[in-house]
C-alpha cells in the first residue's frame, strides 16, 4: 500500500520546496477549531504506541539557528531560494559555498534546545516501554542529532555531508572550515563582496583522487527528495497512531502533505507553532507559543507510564 496517492508523491519528490501548489484531491481537511487543552492531548499521548514528530525551521530558529525565510531572510542580498539550486552552484559555486560555510560555522556554535531534548527524551522512555517515536525533519542543521534523537529522516540532507559532482561519493565532514580557501568568508551583512575563490580551492573530492568538486548533500530548489528515503517515511505514517507538526509552517513541501494525510485516516495531530497555519483547522489539537515551551510538558512522562 503506498500512502501518499501517486499525484501526491509526485507532488512531493518534484515540487520546488516553498511554493504552494494548487487544489489537491484526496485531503480531507476538516474545518474544526483544533483543542489547545493539554490535559485532553496527554491521554492521547498516553495511549500512542507509534508517534511521528514532523519538525520545521521553527525548532532550530529556538536555538537561534538563521531560517533564512520571510522578508528578512537575506545572506548579503539574496535569499536562499537564489542560492540553494543546482543552477546557482552552476553559475558561481564559490558565493553558494560562502553561503553553506556560513551556515555550517554558525550552527556548530548552537545547542539543541528544549524542543529538542524533549523529542529525544521522549523516544529514549518510550523505546524501553516497546513504543516508537520517528522524527521527520525539513531542518538540515543535526540539531535533531546532537540532542539524541536515533529515529532519525532528515528529509532535506545535512549541512554536514557533502557529495562529490563527479563520483558522486557521499562523506561527514565536521571540519571548521571545510577547506582553507573559506577560512574567514562567508559575511553576512549585505554589504560585504564576493570572495571568488578559485574553483579548484573550493571543497574537493578526496575519494580514491577523484578531486571532483563537493556540493553541500542538501536539497536544493527544483531538486527531487530522495525515493528510497520517502518510501520509508511514508511507512511511518501510514502506521502511527499519533503525530506531531512542531515549528513548521505547514506550507513548505513535503511536511504541508504529510500531516493532513495522517489527519484524513483519523489520526490524532497536535500542531505546536508560534501561530496558527493554513493547516491548523484540519488537525485535533493547536497548542501556540515557542515549542521549547510548549513541547516539554506535553512530552513529559504520563502518569500512566510504567517506569522499568
Amino acid at each position: 500500500m503506498i500512502f501518499l496517492p501517486f499525484h501526491t508523491r509526485r507532488l512531493v519528490t518534484q515540487v520546488y520546496f516553498g511554493l504552494k501548489p494548487g487544489r489537491q484531491k484526496g485531503i480531507a481537511v476538516a474545518m474544526a477549531r483544533p483543542s489547545s487543552n493539554l490535559a485532553e492531548f496527554r491521554e492521547v499521548f498516553a495511549k500512542a504506541k507509534h508517534i511521528a514528530v514532523i519538525t520545521g525551521a521553527g525548532v532550530s530558529a529556538e536555538s537561534g539557528v538563521p531560517t533564512f525565510r520571510g522578508s528578512g531572510g537575506f545572506w548579503r542580498k539574496w535569499q536562499a531560494q537564489h542560492l540553494a539550486t543546482p543552477e546557482a552552484f552552476a553559475r558561481n559555486p564559490s558565493r553558494v559555498w560562502e553561503f553553506y560555510h556560513y551556515r555550517r560555522e554558525v550552527v556548530l556554535t548552537k545547542s539543541p534546545n528544549p524542543a529538542h531534548l524533549a523529542i529525544a527524551e521522549c523516544e529514549s522512555r518510550l523505546s524501553k516501554q516497546g513504543r516508537k517515536v520517528v522524527v521527520i525533519t525539513q531542518n538540515i542543521d543535526e540539531l535533531h542529532r546532537k540532542a539524541g534523537t536515533r529515529n532519525l529522516f532528515e528529509i532535506h540532507g545535512s549541512l554536514f555531508r557533502t557529495r562529490c559532482n563527479t563520483c558522486g561519493s557521499l562523506k561527514e565532514s565536521y571540519k571548521s572550515p571545510i577547506c582553507p580557501a573559506l577560512e574567514g568568508k562567508g559575511a553576512p551583512e549585505p554589504e560585504a563582496t564576493d570572495a571568488a575563490i578559485p574553483v579548484d580551492d573550493l571543497p574537493r573530492c578526496e575519494e580514491n583522487d577523484c578531486r571532483g568538486l563537493l556540493r553541500p548533500n542538501v536539497v536544493w530548489f527544483g531538486e527531487t527528495l530522495d525515493s528510497t528515503l520517502l518510501g520509508e517515511v511514508e511507512k511511518e505514517l501510514e502506521t502511527c497512531d499519533l503525530c506531531l507538526v512542531v515549528g513548521t509552517s505547514s506550507v513548505v513541501y513535503p511536511a504541508a502533505v504529510f500531516a493532513p494525510q495522517v489527519a484524513a485516516r483519523g489520526v490524532p495531530v497536535a500542531e505546536f507553532n508560534m501561530e496558527s497555519t493554513p493547516a491548523t483547522t484540519g488537525f485535533t489539537f493547536h497548542f501556540q507559543g515557542p515549542c521549547g515551551t510548549t513541547l516539554p510538558p506535553a512530552l513529559a512522562r504520563h502518569e500512566t507510564e510504567l517506569i522499568s
